[in-house]
């Protein structure tokens, strides 16, 4: 399949030095150390593999390895002159089925590559399927789903995000600590009925058990990052630990709202194991989270229109918002491996989230003409006023969320062909929310009434006598208590069809919850049970071809079963009868691994095909999701996935992405209009490069491209009268690094001997200084009482250092 796994290390003899010229032998591939007893190999993935070391004068040593495809780990023996050989080392992980279509991302291009908002999701955007039209956000849509619609696990434990953060200045960290990740595998739809029921992708992460002692650490302008791992003498526990803080006032404090602004993001994680025994290991993990967001703006100017025309909107502000999420994690996992056939897990895990959002931010604004008499002294401002207003937003919003998960998970192998997998899964979500939010609107001198109301306004003929309401007016108070019920079966074989290599899966998960709401809605409903079924299949094969090529098929009917902010209308009630939007996936994919250059090179391509029903429609604004809280409406996404990847650049990892996306919903039969993420063409480059003559300074180009959204329409704007899109989404980083200390090199230094890893670089965000938009606001002409949307702009153009050290 081509599909390989990298193996490095640095081989050493009873004193700690350096052994040159062992032979590495693995099978009929092979390698030597070099001078300083270093190595990498790169080995076939999902099989044992044994690798034999031989030196002169030095006892033979063996070690088994069974890896991952993409996975990297590294393997330092020590070779004995006068002891016996060192017992056989079994290095295993769970081996992955290639039917899967899981796209592999090196954790090692995770750390180099950071970005504005270094993560794993920094990776991911560049994926064909995969949107982020907002890089102060984590968060993802992909192949039209939105950002709910996506699982992600860690170490096979659920993860979960806040639930009223509504811009991606807010969010501060990813839960992933890529300092800690071992493995990071992705699939964009068509995924196995091992994963949970979700309509859109799976983010499958594995955090990383130490070898060895060691320190990473990252520092830049937007905060700093330190991790250190262990492991015991008697090899029984070890252990890692990530520190990490985040403040983005580089990146806000460029936008075109003058703020004071005081973010501070923080968090703990940390991944323990002991091995009682080698049958019985158990796992920990645990996370602390703190969001504590202060924002106070001041003032802003945006201009817009065209040279003819110029227009500016002038905002002055007073008061501030306030918010703090402070969240906590911790999950017990249990491995039993009963024979080397059979494996019994139980997990255990424990969320709970305590969520504030307040402000109260008072708004005037000129909307008027711009001086562009060039020369003039007063070029650029706002001489004639075409609108005048004020806008009074006020928020009071708690919510407090505890949810518990224990699972049984199983694996067993019937020969070395088939393997059966099964869980069964109970979750309590308990969930508090009190939501008090309200919007006043003064435009050209007149408070504006909601459209919702059928009221007749003769005014200046008649006196309007009516009351004076506010725009919005959000009060509600929940407590819901959901019980969910999920078991899934799956069996996976591999085995030969004639000459061509095949593989099969098929599964079935059953997925049953009740939802309790301690307030009745309006139609008396308080309680709900539903139970759905979803079975799913994949099919691959590798024909026997002299082009070494893989086709694969993969559909199946997936739910999602509503969570809580699902539940919720635009009025804050909750809806407990809502159902399970349901889709039918259809994938068709193929891989076509080749050489250029001698250097392996890979394309994947991809189609694919969603009918989704009892669809619950949202309007999107920032990252915040708002839904109707009614399966009232249907729609479909199909698109075309392409991704080429390869070592363009010898010794390194970049790919080249290209994504076709169309994705249309109907809502009560008005007929199909463009669903918020309907995105229709991505461009992504992920492109590593250095300096040959000096291959310590390096670089990375991230750029994406990703054609307009439909959105920014007012509130209480109708879909189907707003499908103007916003601009098309264009963006490249540049990071520029010189690599001080590299593991691959001895060093005569006494300071450098202390580093296995230091670089120090500069970051260029935004480099073409591109004027990306994720909203609009709209305001009104006092004479044609036409409203003008606004765009509000993302970040310009920002520099930023950053240093990197590995002990």
């Amino acid at each position: 399949m081509s599909q390989t796994a990298t193996i490095r290390g640095v081989i050493l003899n009873d004193t700690k030095t350096p052994i040159y010229g062992v032979n590495i032998k693995a099978g009929s591939d092979g390698t030597t150390t070099n001078e300083n007893g270093f190595f990498i190999l790169k080995i076939p993935v999902d099989k044992d593999i044994t690798i034999i070391f031989t030196h002169i004068g030095h006892k033979r040593v063996e070690a088994k390895f069974n890896l991952k495809n993409g996975q990297e780990i590294e393997f330092n023996p020590v070779m004995s002159i006068n002891i016996e050989q060192i017992a056989t080392v079994v290095i295993n992980t769970n081996t992955r089925q290639k039917v899967d279509g899981v796209v592999t991302i090196s954790p090692e291009v995770i750390r180099t590559v950071k970005g504005a908002n270094p993560g794993v999701e920094n990776l991911l955007k560049t994926l064909p399927g995969v949107n982020i039209s907002n890089e102060l956000s984590t968060q993802y849509s992909v192949r039209g789903g939105n950002f709910d619609e996506n699982l992600v696990y860690v170490n096979e434990i659920e993860i979960y995000r806040p639930f009223l953060i509504r811009s991606g200045q807010q969010e501060g960290l990813s839960f992933v600590n890529t300092d800690l990740v071992q493995n990071v595998d992705f699939s964009a739809g068509g995924f196995q009925a091992k994963y949970g029921d979700k309509l859109s992708s799976v983010l499958d992460i594995t955090y990383r058990n130490p070898t060895g002692f060691g320190i990473r650490a990252d520092a830049s302008l937007l905060g700093g990052s330190i991790a250190a791992e262990a492991v015991s003498k008697d090899s029984k526990f070890s252990g890692i630990i990530g520190l990490r803080y985040r403040d983005n006032s580089l990146l806000i404090n460029s936008l075109e709202t003058e703020t004071n602004v005081r973010p501070i993001f923080a968090d703990v994680q940390t991944y323990l194991t002991y091995k009682f025994s080698d049958k019985f290991h158990l796992n920990f993990l645990g996370n602390i989270s703190l969001n504590k967001y202060t924002f106070t703006p001041k003032n802003r100017q945006t201009n817009f229109g065209t040279l003819d025309a110029p227009v500016a909107l002038l905002v002055n502000y007073d008061g501030q918002e306030q918010d703090q999420y402070l969240t906590n994690f911790g999950a017990f996992k249990a491995n039993y491996f009963a024979t080397d056939d059979l494996t019994l897990k139980l997990i255990a895990s424990a969320y709970h989230t305590a969520e504030e959002e307040y402000f109260d931010i008072l708004a005037r604004y000129r909307l008027g003409e711009v001086n562009s008499n060039i020369g003039d002294e007063n070029l650029g401002d706002v001489e004639f006023s075409e609108g005048i207003g004020s806008q009074l937003t006020h928020a009071r919003n708690d919510l407090d969320a505890l949810i518990f998960n224990i699972e049984h998970k199983g694996d067993y192998t019937l020969d070395d062909e088939t393997t059966l997998e099964w869980s069964v899964k109970y979750t309590h979500e308990d969930i508090r929310d009190r939501q008090v939010e309200w919007e006043v609107i003064d435009s050209a001198g007149f408070s504006v009434r909601p459209p919702i109301f059928d009221i007749s306004n003769n005014q200046p003929y008649e006196p309007f006598e009516g009351p004076l309401v506010a725009f919005q007016n959000v009060r509600a108070t929940n407590a819901v208590k959901i019980d969910r019920l999920q078991a899934y079966a799956q069996w996976s074989k591999r085995t030969m069809l004639g000459n061509n290599e095949v593989f099969y899966n098929a599964g079935m998960r059953i997925h049953n919850w009740t939802v309790n709401s301690a307030i009745p809605n309006q139609n008396g409903v308080s309680s709900s049970t539903q139970t759905v079924f979803s079975p799913r299949a994949q099919f691959a094969i590798k024909p026997d071809w002299e082009k070494d090529m893989l086709f694969r098929v993969a559909g199946g009917v997936y739910y999602q079963p509503p969570f809580y902010r699902e539940l919720r209308d635009s009025s804050g009630t909750v809806q407990p009868d809502v159902k399970a939007q349901k889709s039918f996936h259809l994938v068709v994919g193929n891989e076509y691994s080749f050489k250029i250059w001698d250097r392996p090179f890979k394309l994947v391509s991809e189609a694919y095909y969603k009918n989704i029903t009892d669809v619950n429609p949202y309007t999107l604004e920032n990252v915040r999701i708002r839904y109707r809280a009614k399966n009232n409406a249907t729609a479909y996404a199909y698109g075309l996935d392409l991704r080429l990847n390869g070592e363009f650049v010898p010794g390194t990892e970049s790919w080249f992405s290209f994504g076709y996306l169309k994705t249309e919903e109907n809502i009560e039969d008005r007929g199909f209009i463009a669903r918020p993420t309907d995105q229709r063409l991505k461009f992504g480059i992920l492109f590593q490069d250095y300096v040959p003559n000096i291959p310590e300074l390096k670089m990375y180009l991230n750029l994406v491209y990703n054609t307009g959204v439909p959105g920014g329409s007012p509130s209480y704007a109708d879909p189907y009268d707003f499908q103007t899109r916003l601009r098309d989404y264009r963006r490249a980083d540049l990071g520029i690094s010189y690599v001080l200390v590299d593991q691959n090199k001895m060093y005569t230094s006494k300071w450098k001997q202390k580093f296995k890893e230091l670089s120090l670089g500069i970051e260029i965000f935004n480099m073409f200084d591109a004027q990306n938009t994720i909203t609009n606001t709209w305001v009104r002409d006092v004479y044609s009482k036409r409203q003008f949307a606004i765009p509000n702009f993302l970040t310009p153009r920002v520099f930023n250092v950053r240093l990197s050290a590995r002990l």
